[in-house]
């Protein structure tokens, strides 16, 4: 019989999934580990699917590749109630899905992303968050964008700098699929 061994690492919500009646699958970026998927049981009961939020920050303690303990390390003031920033949050979370796909540890990545985090539910303006994001996540990635790109001003600026960028994550990241949370975003910041 293989013993059960406790980690702790922090974490990142990108993905909760149901798996089966009693059981979800999370998708998450941690600290010491990458990219992970856990089996998360017992979501239904009183105050524990919050928790698993897109971009939510958590400390989870597992055994293997099931979660004994998950506890929010940052809770958000503005996130969870603010529809401009759920959605942004959303948006984020999808792509980081699809481009954050390897177990391997990135401490300067995974302190990219939390730093973001704080930051969305800290500013006043989100209109050009995401936009702003994905230039970083590009930077973090390797194929930072050499020419100057102007943040927009008007909803048909913004609108076409976030099809431009994602057209340039579809060029430089072979994983990338455009995420469905796109049209809403777009739709959202009228």
């Amino acid at each position: 019989m293989i013993p059960f061994m406790l980690t702790t690492t922090d974490a990142i919500v990108l993905s909760l999934q149901p798996h089966s009646d009693k059981a979800h699958l999370l998708h998450a970026y941690t600290r010491t580990g990458g990219r992970v998927n856990y089996m998360v049981y017992g979501i239904g009961r009183k105050n524990t699917s919050g928790r698993y939020n897109p971009l939510s920050l958590l400390q989870l303690t597992t055994d293997n590749h099931s979660i004994r303990t998950a506890q929010l390390t940052f809770v958000p003031r503005t996130i969870d109630t603010d529809p401009y920033k759920r959605t942004i949050a959303l948006f984020i979370s999808e792509v980081l899905y699809h481009v954050l796909r390897h177990p391997m540890p990135d401490e300067p990545m995974f302190d990219f992303i939390a730093s973001a985090i704080q930051a969305l539910d800290e500013t006043d303006e989100p209109r050009n968050f995401h936009l702003s994001f994905l230039l970083g996540l590009a930077s973090k990635l390797g194929f930072e964008m050499t020419e100057e790109l102007p943040l927009p001003h008007t909803r048909a600026e913004r609108q076409k700098t976030l099809r431009d960028l994602c057209t340039y994550f579809d060029e430089h990241v072979e994983t990338w699929q455009e995420p469905k949370s796109l049209d809403i975003l777009m739709e959202v910041f009228d």
